[in-house]
């Protein structure tokens, strides 16, 4: 969707697919308004009891504050952090009588756009993509085993695609009581064309970082147009064992 018409000039969209599971327990939730922009994916942990009920209490609680504070926010940061973590602390309350190895869980990312920049944060193995002209001006870094060992060199970008912990992340929305880790950026300028990618690892596993950048920022195409064949395109060439494939995308206008 084009909002050009608004002081916020930008066009967006979003999509979330079943994939190769029986049930979808990600969610998605893009807003806009003439003064801010917010772009939301979780991903509610499969195997994990009632993981959709997770996701959609983060969904609630996210979109909810961001639609009761005043805009544009006087400190997205701020907001960005007391916002998971309440989050956090509802989605730990929807666990609470079960034992801990039960309880509702979910990652997320979150990104605020407003005033010609943008503020994320992430928890988990979910993604936030900045993309510039074909290339990747920035990402989030999963917290998980696998990025870890990534970091440290001791595995290469295709050792990690089938690695077998690929998807054992270190930290998420639900669990355990005690405030998981939380990502958060500092302030990025944007430039007109530029894409903002939010996606959950069902989306991003089945395609390379390049693929992303390069189609997302190159195309002429409507963006929800591309989006939807790069997710379906993800989950072909994960096949059986593809997983619920959700993103969200924002492009910047310029003023």
């Amino acid at each position: 969707m084009d909002a050009q018409g608004s002081l916020l000039r930008v066009e967006y969209a979003d999509i979330s697919l079943l994939g190769g599971r029986e049930e979808n327990q990600d969610r998605v939730t893009v807003l806009v308004t003439e003064q801010a922009a917010l772009l939301l994916v979780i991903d509610g942990m499969g195997g994990h009891a009632e993981g959709a009920r997770a996701a959609e209490v983060t969904q609630r609680v996210v979109a909810d504050a961001f639609r009761s504070t005043p805009l544009p926010l006087f400190d997205p940061l701020g907001f960005l952090h007391l916002t998971l973590g309440r989050a956090h602390e509802e989605v730990v309350r929807l666990g609470a009588s079960l034992p801990l190895e039960q309880r509702p869980r979910a990652t997320c990312a979150v990104c605020v756009v407003q005033r010609r920049e943008a503020w994320w944060a992430h928890i988990g193995d979910s993604r936030v993509y900045h993309l510039r002209g074909g290339a990747i001006v920035s990402r989030t870094r999963d917290h998980s085993h696998v990025e870890g060992l990534l970091r440290e060199g001791l595995i290469t970008d295709e050792q990690a695609q089938f690695h077998p912990m690929r998807n054992f992340v270190e930290c998420c929305l639900g669990g355990d009581p005690i405030m998981p880790d939380m990502s958060i950026s500092r302030r990025c300028p944007l430039q007109a064309g530029d894409v903002l990618l939010l996606c959950t690892d069902g989306f991003w596993s089945g395609l390379r970082d390049a693929e992303l950048a390069g189609e997302l920022t190159e195309s002429d195409r409507p963006l929800r147009e591309v989006l939807a064949d790069l997710g379906r395109r993800s989950i072909l060439r994960c096949g059986n064992a593809s997983d619920n494939t959700t993103a969200a995308a924002l492009r910047w206008l310029g003023d």
